[in-house]
């Protein structure tokens, strides 16, 4: 019992010699400096342009020209033209429909006739007139003399008892000249005449009416177009005004685009219509396609929108069902597509444009994720954060356009948020995810040596 105490105590204090020997014998610590907390940060070069800005905006086609087809005189319809069904296009020109002419027809026929009546009774007017004026002048040469019995000629039945002449020489030669009486204009006919002309107009005039009443019964297109509702059916009954149907004209479509004050004001020559051609470009995606059409402003409204509280600028967009072309820039996930296949552009779509502003030496796009409030961003200048305070010149919902005051040469923006950003703090820009595996080297691949290979490699 006295044995295993000695032992054990013997361990136990070889234990604490070796023990000891090893805190003796241990290595100090290598000292290392503090490390800084250096935020990692994404960021990115901003664009600087120069040249025109394009000040992008969106709107509805609408259609410049449309109408709605009705008849102008009543009738059975005798006739409708096959295209004339919802989705055709019609040429200018092309008769729509036709209604019954039987009545029209006659109508002329008669109205014909009371104009040649009208002429007859005018040339007999015009007769009597002539007759009335020769009569009248007859009397009044002989209502000038002084004879009572002047008005007596050889033609009158007093003639026949006493001849003029010897009557004259009773009266006497002292005797005083008589004045001649007034003339009344119902002695010349001449009411008569006016009113035989003016029935001659009144039935030109209804002779026209029954005319253009017949022109009527034929419906033309006024203009090329695409119908875009009908409701007609031949031997249907039409009455005037009644709606048949309606078409928009496709010559010329145009957009409505709503823009604020502030984007108004990047186009120069907005209110200024006719001193110069402001050019535009209307986009529309089609089957994951994004299309382009050529526009330009057609006027803008002087008037605020009420809803909105912005100004309306109106582009027309010329052949719009034939002047489509892939865009240059395609959307990230569009793809691309030939021009054979380009689509017609939609009245009620909904379309992006660009409308061409003013000139500028020079601005920055700053993509919109490195705006921050108070129109500032964050650059980063020799491993520094930098806070930059910026003038918007135009925002869209992706990017926004800046002056380059204060940027500095090849300005680099930050992308990343941070916590409590401060003036001259030190940062580490990340290395972009594509830069990243474009100057990654891939790993050479090694040949693979199939056995029959080797077979033919042994000797």
């Amino acid at each position: 019992m006295h044995r295993q105490r000695v032992i054990g105590g013997l361990i136990l204090l070889a234990a604490i010699a070796i023990a000891a020997l090893l805190i003796f014998l241990r290595p100090e610590p290598a000292e290392k400096p503090e490390e800084e907390n250096i935020p990692l940060v994404q960021a990115a070069p901003l664009e600087i342009r120069s040249g025109n800005l394009m000040v992008q905006g969106s709107g509805t086609v609408r259609a410049r020209e449309e109408l709605t087809l009705s008849a102008e005189v009543a009738g059975k319809l005798v006739y409708v033209n096959p295209g004339l069904r919802e989705g055709q296009r019609v040429s200018r020109g092309a008769t729509l429909f036709r209604i019954d002419t039987s009545d029209y027809r006659n109508a002329v026929q008669t109205a014909q006739a009371d104009v040649a009546s009208q002429n007859v009774a005018l040339m007999e007017a015009r007769e009597e007139v002539a007759l009335a004026k020769a009569e009248l002048e007859r009397f009044q040469q002989r209502g000038a003399s002084s004879s009572a019995y002047a008005s007596v000629d050889d033609s009158d039945y007093a003639a026949r008892i006493l001849p003029p002449a010897e009557l004259a020489k009773s009266q006497g030669t002292n005797g005083q000249a008589r004045s001649a009486a007034p003339t009344n204009g119902l002695a010349t006919r001449e009411p008569q005449l006016q009113s035989a002309r003016a029935g001659l107009r009144r039935a030109k005039a209804q002779l026209a009416d029954a005319q253009t009443a017949l022109k009527r019964t034929t419906v033309r297109a006024p203009f090329s177009g695409v119908v875009r509702s009908e409701d007609i059916a031949v031997g249907s009954y039409v009455a005037p005004g009644q709606s048949l149907g309606s078409m928009v004209g496709t010559a010329d479509f145009e957009a409505v685009i709503p823009l604020s004050e502030s984007e108004a004001a990047l186009i120069p020559a907005l209110w200024r219509p006719g001193s110069t051609r402001i050019e535009a470009s209307v986009f529309s995606n089609y089957g994951g396609t994004r299309y382009r059409w050529q526009a330009f402003v057609d006027r803008a409204n002087s008037v605020l929108n009420p809803q909105t509280r912005t100004i309306d600028v109106f582009l027309r967009i010329p052949n719009p069902l034939r002047g489509a072309a892939p865009a240059a820039v395609q959307k990230e996930g569009q793809k691309s597509a030939g021009a054979s296949g380009a689509p017609p552009l939609f009245v009620g779509s909904f379309v992006d444009a660009e409308i061409t502003g003013r000139a500028l030496d020079q601005y920055a796009v700053v993509p919109l994720a490195a705006l921050r409030p108070g129109n500032q961003i964050w650059l980063v200048r020799e491993g520094k954060l930098r806070i930059v305070n910026v003038d918007i010149i135009q925002r869209t919902d992706t990017q926004a356009l800046v002056s380059t005051a204060g940027l500095g040469a090849k300005p680099v923006v930050i992308l990343s948020a941070l916590k409590t950003p401060t003036n001259g703090q030190r940062v580490r820009v990340a290395e972009a995810r594509k830069e990243a595996a474009a100057n990654a080297k891939p790993a050479p691949k090694k040949a693979k040596v199939t056995k029959k290979a080797k077979a033919d490699k042994a000797p």
